[in-house]
């Protein structure tokens, strides 16, 4: 039977090793990037104790890292357009596993400021290199899977990081940003020399496409979706361990162990997230989503037994990385594909110093006042007021 132009023309099956074993390779660069940032949740306390600081702080170093990230991210254009974005993604690893070696020697509390700034801007690189060399293999239709198996990274970050700080806490904190940031600098040199894709240069920020995007309300509707998201997922993660120690009386091997354990679901849930953008639309999910984490974050600030508030961890971890698939994949169909990581390191920089600055470092605030749960409530809040904004997008 003879074969149609047409037929010729079809994208190759997405599930075959190429273009699937480059997406996971970079999808476990992006893992190590982001533990390398979530670490420090679960080995907050122990800093705490060791280098005398107070809660304020202990969540004004995540603002410290955001800060850092957002310069990094809102420059990344630069740089990809200049070493293309494959060689970006390989530096955003070794530069965060640099930043790391430096945290595990800092011992005063300027240096660990310093040292953490650097991470947050190596980090900060990664993701607009990341996105677009992802959504670049594959066809546009298959752009939720390819997101969703990329976003399986920072929920297993979530997930093991916890754990691999327990194990490393029997000797000192300093161990595992040591540890980390070693295989981070193997990563960073492998994907350089065996890497594939993303051989193509980035597009730098200029005023045309700041311009054009800067005019567009649906940019800033997702600047404001990204920024509740990224307060649902790291930015009550980075506190929790602290709310639960400190408020609610736990173990410190308690509440890694609970952090790590809420995280397990996240994992499907990405996957989950990424066929019901196919199947139903980004919107619908992120709405849904956004509203449903919302609700179970408060529970958190409101619940004041153990027993109850482990049930609604679980379940706000889980549904809060619903959301991400669908936030890509809309970010990705509103911005032009010549601006399109333009608009990652314009929105997700933007998004991260509320989401992964701020919020933390509000919930520290309210904890050295005498209530952690206030700031969680206070989170939530936002993220409810933020599963309304979808109905603004045009169709």
């Amino acid at each position: 039977m003879q074969t149609s132009n047409t037929d010729k023309a079809l994208p190759p099956p997405f599930y075959r090793p190429d273009p699937l074993v480059p997406i996971l390779f970079i999808s476990l660069i992006f893992f190590m990037t982001f533990l390398a940032r979530v670490m420090f949740s679960p080995l907050m306390p122990s800093i705490e104790t060791e280098m005398n600081l107070s809660h304020a702080q202990a969540g004004s170093m995540f603002l410290i890292m955001s800060i850092g990230y957002f310069f990094a991210l809102a420059g990344s254009g630069f740089i990809s357009a200049r070493i293309f974005h494959r060689f970006t993604i390989a530096a955003a690893a070794s530069g965060a596993g640099m930043g790391l070696l430096l945290v595990s020697v800092s011992h005063e509390y300027w240096q660990l400021q310093a040292s953490i700034f650097i991470l947050g801007m190596a980090a900060g690189t990664y993701l607009p290199s990341g996105i677009t060399s992802l959504t670049n293999m594959v066809d546009a239709r298959n752009w939720g899977k390819a997101v969703s198996i990329h976003e399986m990274a920072p929920n297993l970050a979530f997930v093991t990081a916890p754990v691999i700080a327990q194990f490393f806490l029997y000797f000192t904190w300093r161990t595992m940003p040591a540890a980390t940031g070693a295989v981070c600098l193997l990563l960073g040199a492998s994907f350089a020399i065996w890497g594939k894709g993303g051989d193509f240069p980035g597009k730098p920020p200029g005023v045309e496409a700041i311009r054009d995007l800067a005019a567009t309300r649906a940019f800033w509707l997702m600047v404001l979706l990204f920024a509740v998201a990224i307060s649902s997922t790291m930015g009550l993660y980075t506190m929790l361990p602290l709310y639960l120690i400190k408020e609610l009386e736990v173990s410190q091997g308690f509440a890694n162990s609970l952090v790590a354990l809420s995280r397990l679901p996240g994992v499907a849930m990405a996957l989950a997230a990424g066929w019901a953008v196919d199947r139903f639309g980004p919107r619908r999910t992120i709405i849904l989503m956004l509203g449903l984490t919302g609700m179970a974050t408060i529970g958190i600030g409101v619940c004041k037994d153990p027993g109850l508030a482990t049930g609604l961890i679980i379940a706000q971890a889980g549904l809060s990385t619903g959301y991400f698939p669908a936030g890509f994949a809309l970010l990705s169909a509103i911005a032009p594909a010549k601006h399109r990581n333009v608009a990652i390191s314009l929105a997700i920089p933007l998004a991260f110093v509320y989401g992964g600055g701020i919020a933390p470092a509000i919930i520290g605030i309210t904890g050295d006042a005498g209530s952690f749960a206030a700031g969680i409530v206070l989170v939530g809040v936002l993220i409810c007021l933020g599963a309304i904004l979808p109905i603004f997008f045009k169709n």
